[in-house]
Parts: C-alpha cells; structure tokens; sequence
C-alpha cells in the first residue's frame, strides 16, 4: 500500500454531498475534534488518466496510436464514441467493440476538454485491439485524519490532494472511501531517503464516504464514529493566531494508538492562494525522532496543535532533513473545501 505524504520535496497522496456545515462556518469561530488516525484511503477516478504510452505490435509492425493521436501523460479520458468510461475494464470492452474503425476520443488536459480521434490497432500477440496506452482508474494509500467536526460527521484528511504517482496530476474524484487500518511498521528517513509509514487496511470495514479531492486535502463524512469517543473539541486558529515556536502534532505510527508529540514551527510564510505550504515545522520529540527519524511519509495530516488550538497539518518531508517539513494551515484546508464545494454544488 501508498503512503501517501505529497510531493516529497528536497531540502535544497466533490461531489455536492459534502456536507456544507464543514465549509459554510470556515470563516467563523469554530470546533472540531483533532484525529491524527491513520486511514486507509481508496479513491477511483472520475475518467481513466492516461500515465504512460506503448507500442502495440500489429500485423503491420509497431505503433503508438495513443500517442499519435495526440493524447498526452495525464490527460483523464472520459468518453470514447460518446460512452463515458470510468474503469480500464470499460475502455477494453469499448475497444473491443469498436475494433479497428475510427474512435472518437474525449478527454480532460488542464481543466478543458479535447477531442481526438484514434484507430486501435489489433495486438499480434493476442488479438486485442489496443491503443498503446497505459492508465489509471484508482489508488489506494495510507494518510491521517486531520479533524472531524462533531456536528456533522464531516472530515479532513492528509492537508493534500491525492495524485496520480507517474503524472504528478491530481486525480478527478468519481468516489473513494476511508477504511480502518492500523500501522504494521515504520521504515525510517533517513538523508536523501524518507521513510514511510506501513499499513494493513480492513476492506470490510469503510468509515466514511470520500466527496472532495483538493489541493489542500481530502474531505467527506465519517459513517463509522468509532474513532471519535473520547475526544475532545478545539477552537480552529485562524492565521494570525498562529506563532513560530513550540507546538505538538498528533501521529499514529504504531498499531491504533495516536500519540503527542513536540515539534517546533520554525517559519510562517506569507498567504498565497497558489500554494498550500503554508509553515515550516522540525520534529524535536526524542520519542518520534528515534522510531521514524522525523516526519515519514503516511504521516501526512497529522493534525498540528498551539496553544489548546488545530493551527494545521503536516504535508511534506524535506528529503535531505526528515527531521522538517512543511504544513497546511487548518484556515486554508476549510478555504479548500469550501472552493470545492462552491465548484461543485
């Protein structure tokens, strides 16, 4: 399985149903329960992305006709000759259907849409009729739970968008959902290596409904309520409540247990729409610094805490220091769903 912690980074992983009470109030003074669970995420992509490019062997010889035809790495194909596909079985049985005559194809590239017309060729090896591309149609992973608002059910997760690991594209949301998972192990960063967080998923076992995939996190709402008994609410800091200097995050990085743990935010960076690295944070716990060497990816959404207040969560892992990395302020992740769900509804 993925852990999932965003683009790991050198130090020089909606639909109308989010409940709109996670978003409506982003402005307001407010509560939510901080987590710091690790979850099984599974997300399956509105559309098929296309992450790589072959050649198909034909009776003729070899050719690319995805490629040739224009599609590029990261485009979502959505519809061939008018049929909506959303899984790669439905695109060979389209494909199969249609055999070796003229297809129209429409895809998603950057926010627009493109329409390409393609030829399938017949595969001298089997008989398929392929187009010599290679796609995706979902992911799974571990992350963390950020917060969860007591009212609704509604959560946060990972303090990042959950994106296609060849393409580096965010990955359209058809459906997704959270499933109970426990950490079996950690391998640890290390220089040049970061670590990751290992996790066993419960597939039985879903605690909630994905219906927003952003850039500055995951959201939905919690089904299963497990994981919230015993904890208590904290007001959300708004930006300028937020100070450099000590704070604690929220991790789980054995089994189920969540443990507290020092860090220190060592900058704040100026508000910027374009960007969700919002503070600089050092892991200072001994505790944490010796079982996972600092910040591992899988720890992405481990809730940051200052001064009895959720100021955010952690993102990414400088590659060349695990023992630093970058957060998502709590304000921005609730800015990110609510822009989702104004798109969306």
């Amino acid at each position: 399985m993925r852990p999932w912690l965003g683009a790991v980074l050198a130090a020089a992983l909606v639909a109308a149903s989010l409940v709109p009470a996670v978003t409506a109030r982003a402005a307001e003074a407010r509560t939510v329960l901080p987590l710091g669970r690790a979850v099984g995420i599974k997300l399956f992509s509105d559309g098929v992305m296309v992450v790589g490019f072959s050649e198909v062997a034909g009776e003729t010889g070899s050719s690319a006709p995805a490629r040739d035809c224009g599609l590029r790495e990261g485009d979502i194909i959505t519809h061939i000759n008018r049929e909506e596909v959303d899984s790669i079985e439905e695109v060979q049985s389209v494909l199969q259907a249609v055999g070796g005559a003229p297809m129209s194809i429409r895809a998603v590239r950057d926010d627009k849409t493109v329409q390409l017309t393609a030829q399938a060729v017949q595969c001298g090896s089997d008989g398929q009729y392929k187009l010599g591309a290679w796609i995706r149609d979902s992911m799974a992973g571990i992350g963390t739970l950020t917060f969860c608002d007591p009212e609704t059910g509604c959560f946060g997760a990972l303090g990042h968008g959950i994106s296609d690991v060849d393409t580096a594209k965010l990955m359209p949301l058809q459906s997704g959902a959270l499933l109970y998972s426990e950490v079996t192990d950690v391998q640890k960063g290390e220089k040049g290596a970061p670590g990751e967080l290992h996790g066993a998923f419960q597939t039985q076992r879903e605690l909630g409904q994905l219906s927003a995939n952003t850039a500055g996190g995951v959201f939905g709402t919690l089904t299963d309520k497990s994981l919230l008994q015993g904890l208590e609410p904290v007001p959300v800091a708004s930006r300028g409540e937020v100070r450099t200097g000590e704070a604690t995050i929220l991790s789980n990085i054995a089994g189920d247990q969540v443990e507290e743990y020092t860090v220190e935010i060592v900058h704040l960076y100026p508000a910027n729409d374009s960007d969700t690295r919002n503070l600089m944070l050092k892991v200072t716990d001994p505790r944490l610094l010796e079982a996972t060497g600092g910040i591992v990816q899988g720890m992405s959404g481990s809730p940051i805490l200052q001064n009895g207040k959720l100021v955010g969560a952690v993102t990414h892992v400088l590659v060349n220091d695990p023992t630093q990395g970058y957060g998502i302020l709590a304000e921005t992740m609730l800015s990110q769903a609510e822009t989702a769900m104004g798109e969306n509804a």
